[in-house]
């Protein structure tokens, strides 16, 4: 055996065993950490996918608006045909297309800005949940590191307090898993 080995293992033999609250102390901030880190973790890949559906539904309120607004050209273009047509005194036939035409805009248009402000509510809708989502992620965070600062200081108050902010991160994580519509704008708006 090494002279390394021997000091390692004498230091070991007489090292004194931690005092049993230290024990029980760490062992609870442990579990906590691990179950905390493992929350977050599921919190932060449902995120990742809400993020993802909040880009989709931003593409496709912007596409139905691209198509609104070139309806709304269309629309343009035939009613201002159907006044020359009129100035013109076009056949009946002409501007009976026109008025068609100008009337099947207006209805397309309005079925397309109905779909828009669908996508745009459900954009508002995923929203909220993000920032669930992201203030839990943060108080999460926060509560692993007050729970590295009680390990290290051994202060039972500050267990406490790492567990409340825990239970609040893990209550906007909930929020946002099972959709509950709250959104505590104070802290939204504190970490924005």
């Amino acid at each position: 055996m090494s002279e390394i080995q021997e000091t390692i293992q004498e230091v070991i033999q007489t090292a004194p065993a931690p005092p049993i609250k230290e024990d029980r102390l760490n062992s609870w901030i442990a579990i906590l950490v691990a179950l905390s880190a493992t929350f977050m973790a599921l919190c932060n890949i449902k995120d990742g996918n809400i993020c993802q559906a909040m880009a989709q539904s931003q593409a496709k309120s912007v596409s139905k608006w691209s198509q609104y607004q070139s309806k709304s050209t269309k629309q343009n273009l035939a009613e201002t045909t159907l006044a020359m047509a009129r100035l013109q005194k076009a056949p009946d036939a002409l501007l009976s297309h026109y008025k068609d035409e100008i009337t099947r805009y207006e209805k397309e248009k309005g079925e397309i800005q109905t779909e828009a402000k669908g996508m745009e509510a459900e954009y508002e809708r995923l929203n909220v949940h993000d920032d669930q989502f992201d203030m839990s992620e943060a108080c999460l965070s926060v509560a692993l590191a007050l729970f590295g600062v009680t390990a290290l200081t051994k202060k039972s108050w500050l267990l406490i307090f790492a567990c409340g902010v825990t239970g609040i991160g893990v209550l906007l994580g909930l929020g946002g898993f099972l959709g509950w519509s709250f959104h505590p704008d104070w802290l939204a708006k504190l970490l924005g």
